[in-house]
């Protein structure tokens, strides 16, 4: 073979072989680039310390890594879309609301993304409080959507399934967790359901010789005994006061009842009128349980109204240090009146 063939061959051969190593330091450099750049903190507005992110159902990778520079994350979303893609996890992306903090990575992004690390919120509904204090708590709660806010308490019940039924006393007292942009509905029905568990529970464990008939006149008592005291021990005391009233047919006569038929208009100041003035919820004047619950009660509460402590107390009076003192008879229970509350 003539000499030029072989030596266009050796130029072929060294050309391939230089293309070959360029391609594969290009690739090495390129790799070495994106490890570096997934570790490289991404620029939020100078501004903010964080910048919410919501990711809808059904959002395909691509359209995430625009989501994230619409939410004000400098970055091009091709090159995001190309690590979740390369990544092999931009199909685990889940649907939620996040919050994308300062220093945050392509990496950690990825991360928050797959594992469903959503930005929390919190709302607190506490023992004792009442329809009106819940919805209030609501409507101040951060970043919970209120869908309720403008609705009759008799709708709102109608959108929970419980049509017809007062709202007062049939939710939990408890903290709940909820994403950013979650409706209150869902908290509402959290809450529900919550109540409907511990009511079941303690309704399921109630002393046989309870007057009680139904988990509903549980619930009612529950309230009472929540609002009475706030002394663990003093609670099955307490329920048997009412519980021994109930079962000889004398009124309960208990002043929560009556402050909460006030309603609003209660200045904190309980006067002989009140106690005098007839309405449902006036305890003094109408014998039975008040047609509902006054408040939420809590686990012990409940436990307390279906397992009251045993004996013939009918009267407690309040002795100044958060707890009661417990009489079988009025004219004990007058001595401890004015102990107690005259100093006599």
């Amino acid at each position: 073979m003539p000499r030029s063939f072989h030596r266009r061959s050796r130029d072929v051969r060294r050309l391939i072989s230089t293309l070959f190593w360029l391609a594969l330091l290009a690739a090495f450099a390129t790799r070495g680039y994106g490890w570096w750049w997934v570790q490289q903190p991404l620029r939020l507005p100078a501004d903010a310390a964080a910048v919410d992110l919501s990711i809808e159902p059904g959002t395909l990778p691509r359209a995430v890594a625009q989501s994230v520079q619409k939410a004000g994350v400098a970055v091009d979303p091709r090159l995001l879309f190309t690590w979740f893609r390369v990544s092999g996890q931009g199909h685990r992306i889940k649907a939620g609301s996040y919050e994308l903090e300062r220093g945050i990575t392509p990496q950690r992004l990825l991360e928050k993304l797959t594992r469903g690390e959503e930005s929390m919120r919190a709302v607190t509904f506490v023992e004792g409080w009442n329809w009106r204090q819940l919805r209030a708590a609501m409507a101040k709660a951060e970043h919970l959507r209120p869908d309720t806010r403008n609705l009759p308490d008799a709708e709102i019940m109608k959108l929970l399934g419980r049509a017809g039924v007062p709202p007062e006393g049939r939710f939990f007292p408890d903290t709940y967790a909820y994403a950013k942009g979650t409706s209150d509905v869902k908290v509402l029905q959290r809450a529900l359901r919550a109540m409907d568990r511990r009511l079941a529970d303690a309704w399921a464990q109630r002393s046989p010789q309870s007057v009680l008939k139904t988990p509903d006149e549980a619930l009612i008592l529950a309230s009472i005994v929540e609002k009475e005291t706030g002394k663990a021990a003093d609670r099955t005391l307490i329920a048997s006061v009412f519980q021994n009233r109930l079962r000889v047919g004398m009124p309960l006569q208990t002043d929560p009842t009556v402050i909460y038929g006030l309603g609003e208009s209660f200045d904190g100041n309980l006067r002989r009128v009140h106690l005098q003035t007839d309405n449902p919820y006036n305890t003094y004047m109408r014998g039975g349980l008040p047609p509902t619950p006054i408040a939420m009660p809590g686990k012990e509460s409940l436990l307390a109204a279906v397992q009251p402590a045993q004996g013939n107390f009918l009267y407690f009076v309040a002795k100044g240090d958060g707890s009661s003192h417990f009489s079988a008879s009025l004219d004990e229970h007058n001595r401890a009146v004015n102990k107690y509350q005259r100093g006599q």
